[in-house]
Protein backbone atom coordinates (compact mmCIF):
# COMPACT_ATOMS: atom_id res chain seq x y z
CA UNK A 1 0.00 0.00 0.00
CA UNK A 2 1.02 3.58 -0.45
CA UNK A 3 2.32 5.39 2.64
CA UNK A 4 -0.66 7.78 2.58
CA UNK A 5 -4.05 7.84 0.95
CA UNK A 6 -3.72 7.98 -2.82
CA UNK A 7 -6.31 10.32 -4.29
CA UNK A 8 -7.61 11.15 -7.76
CA UNK A 9 -5.78 14.47 -7.51
CA UNK A 10 -2.54 12.59 -6.84
CA UNK A 11 -3.18 10.59 -10.00
CA UNK A 12 -3.67 13.78 -12.03
CA UNK A 13 -0.60 15.48 -10.55
CA UNK A 14 1.87 12.62 -11.04
CA UNK A 15 5.04 13.57 -12.90
CA UNK A 16 5.63 10.61 -15.19
CA UNK A 17 8.09 9.92 -18.00
CA UNK A 18 6.74 10.15 -21.53
CA UNK A 19 6.21 6.39 -21.89
CA UNK A 20 4.07 6.35 -18.72
CA UNK A 21 2.12 9.60 -19.07
CA UNK A 22 -1.62 9.11 -18.68
CA UNK A 23 -2.57 12.45 -20.32
CA UNK A 24 -5.63 12.80 -18.09
CA UNK A 25 -7.93 15.80 -17.84
CA UNK A 26 -10.90 16.33 -15.57
CA UNK A 27 -14.24 16.89 -17.33
CA UNK A 28 -16.49 16.53 -14.31
CA UNK A 29 -16.60 16.26 -10.53
CA UNK A 30 -13.74 18.61 -9.69
CA UNK A 31 -15.02 19.10 -6.15
CA UNK A 32 -14.37 15.39 -5.47
CA UNK A 33 -10.72 15.23 -6.51
CA UNK A 34 -9.84 14.18 -2.96
CA UNK A 35 -11.59 10.82 -3.51
CA UNK A 36 -9.33 7.98 -2.37
CA UNK A 37 -8.30 5.23 -4.79
CA UNK A 38 -8.01 2.31 -2.39
CA UNK A 39 -7.48 -0.61 -4.77
CA UNK A 40 -4.49 -0.82 -7.19
CA UNK A 41 -6.63 -2.24 -9.99
CA UNK A 42 -8.77 -1.06 -12.87
CA UNK A 43 -12.22 -2.30 -13.79
CA UNK A 44 -14.25 -2.13 -16.99
CA UNK A 45 -17.85 -1.73 -15.76
CA UNK A 46 -19.60 -3.40 -18.66
CA UNK A 47 -21.45 -5.93 -16.47
CA UNK A 48 -22.32 -3.26 -13.93
CA UNK A 49 -23.95 -1.15 -16.64
CA UNK A 50 -26.26 -4.08 -17.43
CA UNK A 51 -27.28 -4.32 -13.77
CA UNK A 52 -24.98 -7.14 -12.59
CA UNK A 53 -23.17 -5.94 -9.46
CA UNK A 54 -22.05 -9.19 -7.87
CA UNK A 55 -18.31 -8.99 -7.04
CA UNK A 56 -18.23 -5.43 -8.37
CA UNK A 57 -14.88 -3.72 -7.69
CA UNK A 58 -16.01 -0.30 -6.51
CA UNK A 59 -12.82 0.96 -4.83
CA UNK A 60 -10.81 1.08 -8.03
CA UNK A 61 -10.74 3.15 -11.21
CA UNK A 62 -13.54 2.41 -13.67
CA UNK A 63 -12.30 2.48 -17.26
CA UNK A 64 -14.70 3.13 -20.13
CA UNK A 65 -13.81 2.12 -23.67
CA UNK A 66 -15.75 2.19 -26.93
CA UNK A 67 -18.08 -0.66 -25.93
CA UNK A 68 -18.98 0.82 -22.54
CA UNK A 69 -19.48 4.28 -24.04
CA UNK A 70 -21.74 2.92 -26.78
CA UNK A 71 -23.84 1.03 -24.24
CA UNK A 72 -24.02 4.14 -22.07
CA UNK A 73 -25.33 6.18 -25.00
CA UNK A 74 -27.86 3.40 -25.76
CA UNK A 75 -29.20 3.58 -22.20
CA UNK A 76 -29.78 7.31 -22.47
CA UNK A 77 -31.28 7.05 -25.95
CA UNK A 78 -33.76 4.47 -24.67
CA UNK A 79 -34.46 6.42 -21.45
CA UNK A 80 -33.19 3.48 -19.44
CA UNK A 81 -30.39 5.28 -17.65
CA UNK A 82 -32.10 5.19 -14.26
CA UNK A 83 -30.15 2.00 -13.49
CA UNK A 84 -26.93 4.06 -13.49
CA UNK A 85 -27.87 5.54 -10.12
CA UNK A 86 -27.00 2.21 -8.51
CA UNK A 87 -23.56 2.29 -10.15
CA UNK A 88 -22.65 5.48 -8.30
CA UNK A 89 -24.11 4.26 -5.02
CA UNK A 90 -21.03 2.06 -4.67
CA UNK A 91 -18.77 5.06 -4.03
CA UNK A 92 -16.64 4.95 -7.17
CA UNK A 93 -13.59 7.27 -6.85
CA UNK A 94 -13.38 8.10 -10.56
CA UNK A 95 -14.18 7.00 -14.09
CA UNK A 96 -11.86 7.38 -17.08
CA UNK A 97 -12.99 7.60 -20.69
CA UNK A 98 -10.31 6.47 -23.16
CA UNK A 99 -9.81 7.64 -26.78
CA UNK A 100 -11.22 11.09 -25.91
CA UNK A 101 -14.67 9.55 -25.65
CA UNK A 102 -17.16 11.98 -24.10
CA UNK A 103 -20.02 10.71 -21.94
CA UNK A 104 -23.51 12.25 -22.11
CA UNK A 105 -23.97 15.45 -20.10
CA UNK A 106 -26.55 13.73 -17.90
CA UNK A 107 -23.94 11.10 -16.96
CA UNK A 108 -21.48 13.81 -15.91
CA UNK A 109 -24.18 15.55 -13.84
CA UNK A 110 -25.10 12.27 -12.14
CA UNK A 111 -21.42 11.60 -11.40
CA UNK A 112 -20.98 15.05 -9.86
CA UNK A 113 -24.07 14.64 -7.68
CA UNK A 114 -22.68 11.27 -6.56
CA UNK A 115 -19.24 12.80 -5.80
CA UNK A 116 -17.44 10.87 -8.54
CA UNK A 117 -14.71 12.38 -10.71
CA UNK A 118 -14.96 12.01 -14.50
CA UNK A 119 -11.63 11.92 -16.36
CA UNK A 120 -10.74 11.72 -20.03
CA UNK A 121 -7.59 10.67 -21.93
CA UNK A 122 -6.66 10.50 -25.60
CA UNK A 123 -4.87 7.18 -25.10
CA UNK A 124 -6.21 4.01 -26.68
CA UNK A 125 -7.96 1.71 -24.22
CA UNK A 126 -5.26 -0.97 -24.17
CA UNK A 127 -2.41 1.51 -23.80
CA UNK A 128 -4.30 3.36 -21.08
CA UNK A 129 -4.85 0.09 -19.19
CA UNK A 130 -1.17 -0.84 -19.40
CA UNK A 131 0.03 2.55 -18.19
CA UNK A 132 -2.51 2.71 -15.38
CA UNK A 133 -1.53 -0.73 -14.08
CA UNK A 134 2.14 0.21 -14.25
CA UNK A 135 1.54 3.43 -12.31
CA UNK A 136 -0.72 1.79 -9.72
CA UNK A 137 1.67 -1.12 -9.26
CA UNK A 138 4.51 1.29 -8.45
CA UNK A 139 2.35 3.52 -6.25
CA UNK A 140 0.89 0.73 -4.11
CA UNK A 141 4.02 -1.44 -3.98
CA UNK A 142 5.28 -2.21 -0.44
CA UNK A 143 8.15 0.14 0.31
CA UNK A 144 10.66 1.18 2.94
CA UNK A 145 13.73 3.37 3.25
CA UNK A 146 17.20 2.30 4.32
CA UNK A 147 20.68 3.71 4.72
CA UNK A 148 23.11 2.95 1.90
CA UNK A 149 24.34 3.86 -1.57
CA UNK A 150 22.80 2.40 -4.72
CA UNK A 151 24.94 2.21 -7.86
CA UNK A 152 24.74 0.47 -11.22
CA UNK A 153 27.91 -1.40 -12.14
CA UNK A 154 28.05 -3.22 -15.49
CA UNK A 155 24.25 -3.28 -15.53
CA UNK A 156 23.97 -4.79 -12.04
CA UNK A 157 22.18 -2.79 -9.34
CA UNK A 158 24.40 -2.91 -6.24
CA UNK A 159 23.38 -1.62 -2.82
CA UNK A 160 26.38 -0.67 -0.69
CA UNK A 161 25.67 -0.87 3.04
CA UNK A 162 27.76 -0.57 6.19
CA UNK A 163 28.37 1.65 9.17
CA UNK A 164 28.57 5.41 8.70
CA UNK A 165 32.08 6.46 7.72
CA UNK A 166 33.15 3.08 6.33
CA UNK A 167 33.61 4.62 2.86
CA UNK A 168 30.42 3.86 0.93
CA UNK A 169 30.14 7.28 -0.72
CA UNK A 170 33.86 7.48 -1.54
CA UNK A 171 33.70 4.03 -3.12
CA UNK A 172 30.62 5.02 -5.14
CA UNK A 173 32.36 8.21 -6.28
CA UNK A 174 35.30 6.17 -7.60
CA UNK A 175 32.86 3.87 -9.42
CA UNK A 176 31.23 6.90 -11.07
CA UNK A 177 34.69 8.13 -12.05
CA UNK A 178 35.26 4.73 -13.69
CA UNK A 179 32.12 5.12 -15.83
CA UNK A 180 29.41 3.52 -13.69
CA UNK A 181 26.22 5.22 -12.51
CA UNK A 182 24.84 6.53 -9.25
CA UNK A 183 21.19 5.92 -8.37
CA UNK A 184 20.98 7.22 -4.81
CA UNK A 185 23.28 8.22 -1.97
CA UNK A 186 22.62 7.96 1.76
CA UNK A 187 18.83 7.30 1.88
CA UNK A 188 17.49 4.70 -0.56
CA UNK A 189 13.79 3.96 -1.01
CA UNK A 190 13.09 0.37 -2.03
CA UNK A 191 9.83 -1.05 -3.42
CA UNK A 192 8.66 -4.60 -3.94
CA UNK A 193 7.41 -4.66 -7.53
CA UNK A 194 5.40 -7.63 -8.82
CA UNK A 195 6.27 -9.55 -5.68
CA UNK A 196 9.65 -10.76 -6.95
CA UNK A 197 11.91 -7.77 -7.59
CA UNK A 198 13.16 -4.85 -5.53
CA UNK A 199 13.48 -1.45 -7.16
CA UNK A 200 15.57 1.22 -5.50
CA UNK A 201 15.64 4.98 -5.94
CA UNK A 202 16.43 8.08 -3.96
CA UNK A 203 13.98 8.81 -1.17
CA UNK A 204 14.08 12.43 -2.30
CA UNK A 205 14.34 12.70 -6.08
CA UNK A 206 15.67 16.27 -5.85
CA UNK A 207 18.58 15.27 -3.61
CA UNK A 208 19.31 11.65 -4.57
CA UNK A 209 22.09 12.48 -7.05
CA UNK A 210 23.95 14.66 -4.58
CA UNK A 211 26.71 13.01 -2.59
CA UNK A 212 28.35 13.88 0.72
CA UNK A 213 32.11 13.38 0.75
CA UNK A 214 33.71 13.99 4.13
CA UNK A 215 36.25 16.78 3.92
CA UNK A 216 34.83 17.97 0.59
CA UNK A 217 31.14 18.51 1.31
CA UNK A 218 28.12 18.06 -0.92
CA UNK A 219 28.73 17.50 -4.63
CA UNK A 220 26.28 17.19 -7.52
CA UNK A 221 27.17 14.07 -9.49
CA UNK A 222 25.02 14.94 -12.52
CA UNK A 223 26.61 18.38 -12.83
CA UNK A 224 30.17 17.13 -12.36
CA UNK A 225 30.08 13.96 -14.45
CA UNK A 226 27.10 14.50 -16.76
CA UNK A 227 23.61 13.02 -16.91
CA UNK A 228 25.07 9.74 -18.15
CA UNK A 229 26.49 9.16 -14.67
CA UNK A 230 23.11 8.86 -12.94
CA UNK A 231 19.95 6.75 -13.01
CA UNK A 232 16.55 7.47 -11.50
CA UNK A 233 15.93 3.92 -10.31
CA UNK A 234 17.41 0.45 -10.60
CA UNK A 235 16.54 -3.08 -9.56
CA UNK A 236 18.72 -4.20 -6.64
CA UNK A 237 20.43 -7.44 -7.66
CA UNK A 238 23.30 -7.58 -5.17
CA UNK A 239 23.93 -6.23 -1.67
CA UNK A 240 27.52 -5.56 -0.62
CA UNK A 241 28.17 -4.86 3.04
CA UNK A 242 31.39 -2.95 3.71
CA UNK A 243 32.91 -3.41 7.14
CA UNK A 244 36.19 -2.62 8.87
CA UNK A 245 38.70 -5.47 8.59
CA UNK A 246 38.53 -7.73 11.68
CA UNK A 247 41.64 -9.89 12.13
CA UNK A 248 39.74 -12.25 14.42
CA UNK A 249 37.11 -12.94 11.80
CA UNK A 250 37.33 -15.62 9.10
CA UNK A 251 36.21 -14.24 5.75
CA UNK A 252 34.99 -16.33 2.83
CA UNK A 253 37.91 -16.99 0.48
CA UNK A 254 36.29 -19.33 -2.03
CA UNK A 255 32.79 -17.98 -2.56
CA UNK A 256 30.88 -21.12 -1.69
CA UNK A 257 28.83 -19.42 1.00
CA UNK A 258 25.55 -18.26 -0.50
CA UNK A 259 24.13 -15.51 1.70
CA UNK A 260 21.08 -13.37 1.09
CA UNK A 261 19.21 -10.53 2.75
CA UNK A 262 15.44 -10.23 2.85
CA UNK A 263 14.00 -7.00 1.51
CA UNK A 264 10.20 -6.82 1.69
CA UNK A 265 9.93 -10.58 1.24
CA UNK A 266 12.43 -10.87 -1.63
CA UNK A 267 15.80 -12.56 -1.15
CA UNK A 268 18.74 -10.60 -2.58
CA UNK A 269 22.25 -12.15 -2.87
CA UNK A 270 24.63 -10.60 -0.34
CA UNK A 271 28.38 -10.55 0.13
CA UNK A 272 30.62 -9.00 2.76
CA UNK A 273 33.78 -7.12 1.83
CA UNK A 274 36.27 -6.16 4.56
CA UNK A 275 37.80 -2.71 4.26
CA UNK A 276 41.39 -1.83 5.11
CA UNK A 277 44.10 0.45 3.68
CA UNK A 278 45.52 -0.83 0.41
CA UNK A 279 42.41 -2.66 -0.81
CA UNK A 280 41.05 -1.35 -4.09
CA UNK A 281 37.33 -1.55 -3.35
CA UNK A 282 36.01 -0.24 -6.70
CA UNK A 283 37.87 -3.00 -8.59
CA UNK A 284 36.58 -5.62 -6.14
CA UNK A 285 33.02 -4.34 -6.59
CA UNK A 286 33.41 -4.38 -10.38
CA UNK A 287 34.57 -7.99 -10.14
CA UNK A 288 31.59 -8.81 -7.91
CA UNK A 289 29.23 -7.26 -10.49
CA UNK A 290 30.75 -9.24 -13.36
CA UNK A 291 30.67 -12.41 -11.25
CA UNK A 292 26.97 -11.82 -10.56
CA UNK A 293 26.33 -11.45 -14.28
CA UNK A 294 28.09 -14.75 -14.90
CA UNK A 295 25.92 -16.42 -12.25
CA UNK A 296 22.82 -15.08 -13.98
CA UNK A 297 24.07 -16.77 -17.16
CA UNK A 298 24.54 -20.08 -15.32
CA UNK A 299 28.27 -19.95 -14.55
CA UNK A 300 29.50 -20.09 -10.96
CA UNK A 301 33.23 -19.55 -10.44
CA UNK A 302 33.36 -21.17 -6.98
CA UNK A 303 31.44 -24.22 -8.13
CA UNK A 304 33.65 -24.57 -11.18
CA UNK A 305 36.75 -24.28 -8.97
CA UNK A 306 35.49 -27.04 -6.67
CA UNK A 307 34.72 -29.33 -9.60
CA UNK A 308 38.23 -28.81 -10.98
CA UNK A 309 39.73 -29.62 -7.56
CA UNK A 310 37.72 -32.87 -7.42
CA UNK A 311 38.86 -33.83 -10.91
CA UNK A 312 42.45 -33.08 -9.93
CA UNK A 313 42.15 -35.33 -6.89
CA UNK A 314 40.50 -38.11 -8.88
CA UNK A 315 43.33 -38.14 -11.40
CA UNK A 316 45.91 -38.56 -8.65
CA UNK A 317 47.76 -35.41 -9.68
CA UNK A 318 47.50 -34.07 -6.16
CA UNK A 319 49.61 -36.96 -4.83
CA UNK A 320 52.29 -36.32 -7.46
CA UNK A 321 52.33 -32.64 -6.57
CA UNK A 322 52.60 -33.46 -2.86
CA UNK A 323 55.20 -36.25 -2.89
CA UNK A 324 57.20 -35.12 -5.92
CA UNK A 325 58.30 -37.15 -8.92
CA UNK A 326 60.76 -39.31 -6.98
CA UNK A 327 59.63 -40.45 -3.55
CA UNK A 328 62.64 -42.73 -2.86
CA UNK A 329 64.57 -40.22 -0.74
Amino acid sequence: MADKAFTVLDLLDMELPEHNQLRLKCIGGRTSLDNVISVPEINRPGLALTGFYESFSNGCIQLFGTAESAYLKKLYDESAASSLTKLFEYGIPCVIFAKNLTPPDDFIKLAEVSHCVVLQTDLELTECSIRLMRVLSNTFAPKKTLHGVLVEVYGIGILLTGHSGVGKSECALELVERGHRLVADDIVEIRNVNGNSILGQGANTLLSHHMEIRGLGIINIAQMYGVGSIREQKEIQLVIRLEEWDNSKVYDRVGNTLEAVDFLGVKIPSIEIPVKPGRNLPIIIEAAAMNERLKARGYNSARDFNQNILKWIEKGEVQTAYYGVDDSY
